[in-house]
């Protein structure tokens, strides 16, 4: 367990040292804003999420207004970012839940944020980290799930499994940015169907790394 801590540890500081401004590329002005835009972004790109939520954002400003929409509106407005039909029924039904249970404030807890419909520890971990400066866990996504198994941080397939390896042996001071550093690797270097390991500054921390020139 010491070992692949303090490999851990390299790997952080090295990601921190060749992408210091590693952060979410969804664009939010507040935890309302992060919350929605985390929700739209399940099964489509950052880029198309930030495409939308401008206008959205400013026709639906606070949890009052998300809560009281109409159906079909929301759906027209986030209909390119796929499955709408479900993301206005978590959107609605999250707003609704904070305008009646939190004083119209979205939660800073991860216990009161994963009760939102449409919201689980993954969300969770991104409102926290990116919307309250907070540290509860480890968001895990699709970039995340395969950069751990890869650099031999897990070998698990559950992404809650592979968020409590990760919080075993990343350092506490890690848990706010891991996420946007992995998952801007893993967008740069470590891709899914070709990772460019020759060009990789972890490679030698990498146990699957390509040695090939």
């Amino acid at each position: 367990m010491e070992q692949i801590k303090i490999r851990t540890e390299a790997i952080v500081t090295i990601l921190r040292r060749t992408d210091p401004e590693s952060r979410t590329a969804l664009q939010f002005r507040n935890p309302l804003q992060i919350l929605v835009a985390t929700i739209l972004s399940a099964q489509c790109t950052d880029a198309k999420v930030n495409e939308i939520t401008p206008d959205l954002f400013a026709a639906y400003p606070t949890a009052g207004a998300f809560a009281a929409a109409d159906p079909a509106d929301l759906e027209e407005r986030i209909h390119p970012t796929g499955f709408f039909r479900q993301k206005t029924r978590s959107i609605i039904g999250a707003a609704q839940k904070i305008v009646r249970d939190f004083g119209g404030e979205v939660p800073d807890s991860m216990a009161d944020l994963i009760t939102l419909p449409g919201v689980a520890r993954k969300t969770a971990n991104i409102v926290l980290s990116s919307g309250y400066g907070k540290a509860e866990g480890i968001a895990v996504d699709t970039h995340v799930k395969r950069l751990a198994v890869r650099l031999g941080l897990s070998s698990e397939t559950n992404p809650d499994k592979i968020e409590q390896d990760l919080l075993r042996i990343v350092p506490r001071d890690a848990w706010l940015d891991l996420n946007y550093l992995l998952v801007n690797h893993g967008r740069q270097i470590c891709q899914a169907r070709n990772p460019r390991c020759t060009e990789c500054p972890l490679q030698a921390l990498c146990p699957s790394a390509d040695p090939r020139p």
